[in-house]
């Protein structure tokens, strides 16, 4: 019944950019918070960054605060996480999730996404 797609994933330089793009299925999830998630190979999934439905609360992950920044459009139903500055250690699958909130926490999170792909090389 709800489906997240991300896209924007690839490969890039360190101290390059990547913008991640979701998008949601169903108008109703517009009112639900939004937020990322990443795993990278052996390691434990981990939150991102997450983002209210009003797009007036965000919550960020210490390691990628000052790089990255959420935003969302309820028009289009699309999150969009903005990663600049990227480092190696960025490298991971990253995932979408949709949620009643709150939005730092994992248990804000119902959906989620297939994952999107992003390398960064050195």
């Amino acid at each position: 019944q709800v489906q997240l797609v991300e896209s924007g994933g690839g490969l890039v330089q360190a101290g390059g950019s990547l913008r991640l793009s979701c998008a949601a299925s169903g108008r109703t999830l517009s009112r639900s918070a939004m937020g990322w998630f990443r795993q990278a190979p052996e390691k434990e999934r981990e939150f991102v960054a997450g983002i209210n439905w009003s797009g007036d609360t965000t919550a960020y992950a210490r390691s990628t605060k000052g790089r990255f920044t959420i935003s969302r459009d309820n028009t289009k139903n699309t999150v969009y996480l903005q990663m600049n500055s990227l480092q190696p250690e960025d490298t991971a699958v990253y995932y979408c999730a949709a949620g009643g909130g709150p939005v730092g926490s994992t248990r804000g999170y119902d959906y989620w996404g297939q994952g999107t792909q992003v390398t960064v090389s050195s």
